[in-house]
């Protein structure tokens, strides 16, 4: 289904019965991301999915998208289908929308689940090499996603999950040139969450790969020590849903209940 916000096409699904578990698909994906995962919870939930400004369906809002953006998007999905309260799960990139989308409605959240992701800002050196990803994504778009793609994996996943890397990849290179410079804007633009999400009322969940080259790891550990925020650290690296997905299932079936 499409919702046309602000003039951009918002591409999203709704099915099940239940209350709403809204899924947020990662930077280089699209909602098809919880294809596995989704029957398993719209068996007892109403699952909602979003393709993410400039990735998927969805159209391109400018040449930079905030997370505010991409959580106003969102939003205009929710509103539309008159969704008032729901517990969210987002994946890397997609967690940073949560975050926004949070901060926007915070009375609405049941749940906010961050898959591989953070409430850490970027600091300088991250933002220094979003910079260059994306002059060199404008000469050789194809080589910058398949190199920066590939080392989301650990190096055990890149030989046993190969068919599945090689699916997510295709996906990962139909995003268009100007989604993936905005969308690495945005993510360079955001602030530190760790407050704001310590404080949040409602029930707080963080699945870590333990090789994860993007997180941090033992920061986060430290941080959320003697907090309500759950911390659930998984083998392997950034593609939980690839690389650990029966106990990635299971974790997250188990949060959403």
């Amino acid at each position: 289904m499409v919702l046309h916000y602000k003039n951009t096409p918002v591409f999203y699904k709704d099915d099940g019965r239940g209350d709403v578990v809204l899924l947020l698909h990662g930077f280089l994906e699209n909602s098809s991301m919880w294809d596995n995962l989704k029957p398993i919870i719209k068996e007892t939930h109403r699952v909602v999915t979003v393709d993410l400004l400039g990735h998927g369906q969805t159209g391109c809002l400018g040449y930079i998208h905030t997370m505010e953006d991409m959580a106003n998007a969102v939003f205009a999905v929710l509103d539309h289908l008159k969704i008032k309260n729901f517990t969210v799960v987002g994946h890397s990139m997609g967690g940073y929308v949560a975050l926004a989308l949070a901060k926007k409605t915070p009375k609405s959240i049941n749940g906010l689940c961050l898959m591989n992701s953070t409430y850490i800002a970027d600091d300088t050196e991250r933002k220094t090499i979003r910079e260059r990803a994306n002059e060199m994504a404008k000469i050789n778009f194809e080589s910058v996603v398949r190199l920066s793609f590939t080392n989301l994996f650990s190096s055990e996943s890149r030989i046993t999950y190969k068919d599945e890397m090689e699916a997510a990849l295709t996906i990962a290179l139909q995003t268009s040139l100007q989604g993936y410079i905005a969308a690495q804007k945005g993510m360079s633009a955001r602030f530190d969450a760790f407050e704001f999400f310590k404080t949040l009322k409602a029930k707080k969940l963080i699945i870590i790969g333990r090789k994860d080259p993007i997180i941090h790891y033992d920061r986060i550990l430290k941080d959320t020590d003697g907090t309500d925020i759950v911390c659930e650290a998984l083998a392997y690296g950034h593609m939980s849903h690839i690389e650990n997905k029966s106990e990635l299932s299971y974790i997250i079936n188990h949060f959403v209940e």
